[in-house]
């Protein structure tokens, strides 16, 4: 068994429980809980976009796990009571139906013929009142079972910068493509006409520092578990964004960063039914 993710969690409230929809209330409750991030808070759009009830929809939902983290104080009737959400979807599963949201934006080649077993990760987000606690590492802690028990090899997805100017991301977006270029066999490019490259500041002449400020928190936590970045980003004026392709390969993480998981998502955890 691959020990990298240990099915884990640590709970300091028995008020949140975490699991994966299994029943149209809980997705229409994630479904909600992503508008209000992704379209109210951030300002993106899509043709599946329900503003008049107020869920973010795409096609992928269908064929996804959905992993969410519930208030079980709050009622379920008011859709409002998953406070954080995660969707997974399973290499095995998307060569079955529509392929992978990220292919519409990067080249996946590398990864599907690598003949490894992928997740791609997407629409993590978590309401504005609980940000700042262990509700992220929550989700992860739920994400870390499933890996285990679907022995994913790796998990990739995009990650975004809010805007669409990338010249006011060139330090960051630079910095990680000098520092944190994936691995060749794995490389994905951006593709589409919005596609943008990331090689924008010399290497030399990049502020790691400030650089490092301005990458979005997500972002910052793939890296230190070893996450890197494929060739170039996309710019997404649906939702307002420039995302960049994240993967991570449960293989090549080293002892330190497993231990890092490990220390960050806790003990005594079984992994969400």
């Amino acid at each position: 068994m691959n020990t990298l993710f240990n099915p884990i969690m640590r709970r300091e409230d028995s008020n949140y429980r975490l699991n994966l929809v299994s029943n149209e209330q809980d997705l229409l409750a994630s479904q909600r809980l992503r508008y209000k991030v992704f379209v109210e808070e951030l300002g993106g759009n899509g043709p599946l976009v329900d503003h008049q009830n107020r869920f973010e929809i795409d096609p992928f939902d269908e064929f996804s796990d959905h992993l969410v983290l519930i208030d079980t104080n709050i009622p379920e009737a008011s859709l409002d009571h998953v406070i954080g959400s995660y969707r997974l979807l399973r290499g095995d599963i998307a060569f079955k139906n529509n392929g992978f949201y990220s292919s519409s934006e990067f080249d996946l080649t590398s990864l599907i013929n690598s003949g490894r077993k992928l997740l791609e990760l997407g629409r993590s987000c978590v309401h504005p009142d609980y940000r700042g606690g262990t509700f992220m590492f929550q989700l992860w802690n739920g994400l870390a079972g499933y890996v285990i028990k679907h022995k994913i090899e790796i998990l990739f997805g995009v990650a975004s910068f809010h805007g669409t100017v990338v010249a006011n991301f060139a330090k960051p977006l630079s910095y990680l493509h000098h520092w944190h270029a994936a691995p060749k066999n794995l490389t994905v490019k951006s593709i589409g006409d919005t596609s943008a490259s990331i090689n924008i500041i010399p290497k030399e002449k990049i502020d790691r520092v400030a650089a490092i400020v301005q990458l979005p928190a997500l972002i910052k936590a793939y890296l230190r578990l070893g996450g890197f970045v494929g060739d170039g980003a996309y710019i997404d004026y649906q939702f307002n964004t420039i995302d960049v392709c994240v993967l991570m390969d449960t293989l090549r993480m080293s002892q330190t960063r497993k231990s890092h998981y490990e220390h960050i998502v806790g003990k005594d955890h079984n992994p969400p039914n």
